[in-house]
């Protein structure tokens, strides 16, 4: 005798809806219990960037997808889960459903720090991305409407992001069946924000225009950054320059490599920090803060951050 799951109903639903010329049914998927969402947007209507294959230096593919656009995220409070764990009950979820799989990955084999900082993530403290562990895929529905789901974990909890895209759809695409809390604020100084948004903007760092060298002068965010890391040796960060849209991809990474390596240097060099807890890289303007459209947006995206690795 064959047991019809509620799941495998869904899948055949949609699959008689398909066959008929009717919209299939949204997708319907279920985060383990205690998931609390921390943020859920909407373009509507919008644009999304669909990752399709790895980062590599020749570039990543992707496909502008249009149409609504709806962005969630998750926090889920586990210690000892793995992001396989989080990631493979719900890729089930979507393929009992009806979606195809497109493309899989896993933090190094993604790309890496440039997959994360190439692909669309929400902020702080609504999402969190370990750049050496973190899960992602993408999948297309039966109406040809596509979800990307990003996940990752730090110490004490495990995050989820989705994204879905639907030209098709009058509602958002997924629906998780969890209450939404209102967002924990972290406050304090560059520890505090470290540790609980799992990055910090060092604001008062200055560079002259175009210019890759740091300002001189004391910082009292490479100050608090330094005594953070010389009080906890076995922390690292990663330093990531951020630039704003004016000029190309490739001279505005170099130039946001060059600007957080100026940074790494100056930690070491005056403020005692050993090297091998702190590295450097660039971003250029793939991961902006703020609108490019106005002097005080580009001056928001040009900036220089630490990234917390557990």
């Amino acid at each position: 005798m064959t047991v019809i799951t509620p799941r495998r109903a869904k899948a055949l639903l949609a699959l008689l809806l398909t066959a008929a010329g009717l919209p299939a049914a949204a997708a319907q998927l279920q985060l383990p219990d205690g998931a609390t969402q921390t943020e859920n947007r909407v373009r509507d209507p919008g644009s999304y960037v669909l990752p399709l294959g790895p980062w590599t230096p020749e570039g990543m593919d992707t496909k502008v997808e249009e149409g609504r656009i709806a962005l969630s995220a998750w926090r889920i409070p586990a210690q000892a889960v793995t992001t396989l764990q989080i990631l493979r009950p719900l890729r089930d979820q979507l393929q009992e459903q009806g979606y195809e799989i497109l493309f899989e990955c896993a933090d190094r084999d993604c790309g890496g720090f440039d997959f994360r900082f190439a692909t669309e993530v929400l902020a702080a403290p609504a999402m969190y991305v370990d750049l050496a562990d973190y899960r992602f895929l993408a999948a297309r529905g039966l109406r040809n409407d596509h979800v990307t789901v990003l996940v990752s974990r730090n110490s004490g909890a495990a995050y989820v992001q989705t994204i879905t895209a639907d030209y098709t759809q009058a509602e958002p695409l997924t629906t998780f069946e969890v209450e939404t809390p209102s967002v924990p604020t972290v406050s304090g100084g560059v520890a505090q924000q470290l540790v609980g948004y799992g990055h910090v903007v060092l604001s008062d760092l200055t560079f002259a225009s175009g210019s890759s060298e740091l300002g001189t002068g004391d910082y009292g965010s490479l100050g608090d950054l330094a005594k953070f890391l010389k009080d906890n040796p076995a922390r690292r960060v990663i330093l990531v320059g951020h630039t704003d849209a004016v000029g190309s991809l490739e001279g505005n990474r170099t130039l946001s490599r060059r600007r957080a390596a100026s940074v790494r240097q100056r930690l070491v060099q005056s403020y005692g920090v050993p090297g091998a807890q702190v590295t450097a890289d660039g971003a250029g303007y793939l991961s902006p803060v703020a609108s490019n459209g106005t002097e005080e947006g580009r001056e928001a995206n040009r900036r220089v951050e630490a990234v917390l690795l557990e």
